[in-house]
């Protein structure tokens, strides 16, 4: 079997087929055991916990996490867009394809709980919109879609998605405060979760691709700022169309 990384701790976890909540010997231990220095095994274990497959805690020690892809996909993710910021929109459409793709069997697999709850968030997101001065619903926004992919059993798909929404507030873009487009986003994000409940999966799915188009024409910050209304105004201009 090959070694699962470049790396004597990793190696002692799978070899042993550690198991998530098992705890590892201390440091000072492992070190005698595998014969690596204290320091390389301390180098080892921040790799480890930035990847998400180990914590390190006072009390408890060192424990073995269940397997997460997001931690890793996010750590290399954060590292592109601050090298190059026009990579996110790379990675914006790479995750609108992995969204079109297992949308069917993600919708399959979601319970009467999980409607209830989609619409729980669509409701809470109109209320937030229709409050004066109106609150942008960007932790609705982010759970809505992670909420339609969460029984799927392929954690790299819910890796990249979740990862996803990490970039996406990185980019400042959950602090996008335009009512119009705001507005736009939830008539889309209400009719997917309605033809979702109704069985109309097809009808969803196209709506999903259409609603996807909407942040490639955003208003950018720029012309946000040159076109901006106060809360009342834009209130007022969406209720007259």
């Amino acid at each position: 079997m090959p070694r699962a990384y470049e790396s004597e701790l990793l190696d002692y976890i799978t070899s042993r087929c550690l198991k998530p909540g098992d705890q590892l010997p201390p440091l000072e231990k492992l070190s005698d055991e595998l014969d690596v220095s204290i320091g390389k095994l301390r180098e080892q274990l921040e790799v480890a916990r930035v990847l998400g497959l180990v914590e390190v805690r006072p009390r408890t020690g060192i424990r073995v996490m269940e397997y997460d892809f997001a931690p890793a996909v996010r750590a290399s993710l954060m590292f592109a867009l601050a090298c190059n910021r026009h990579l996110f929109e790379a990675y914006s459409e790479l995750r609108n394809h992995i969204e079109f793709a297992f949308f069917h069997e993600a919708v399959g697999l979601l319970t009467p709980e999980d409607h209830r709850e989609l619409r729980e968030l669509v409701a809470r997101a109109w209320q937030k919109l229709d409050e004066h001065p109106p609150r942008i619903p960007h932790a609705e926004h982010r759970a809505l879609h992670l909420t339609i992919f969460r029984r799927l059993n392929n954690p790299f798909v819910k890796g990249l998605l979740e990862a996803y929404w990490d970039a996406y507030e990185a980019e400042g873009l959950s602090v996008f405060s335009d009512y119009d487009y705001l507005h736009e986003v939830w008539t889309y994000h209400e009719g997917i979760v309605e033809a979702i409940i109704a069985g109309e999966v097809d009808k969803a799915h196209q709506l999903l691709i259409q609603h996807t188009k909407l942040l490639q024409r955003r208003p950018t910050p720029r012309a946000q700022r040159r076109a901006q209304r106060t809360p009342a105004e834009a209130i007022a201009s969406v209720k007259e169309r």
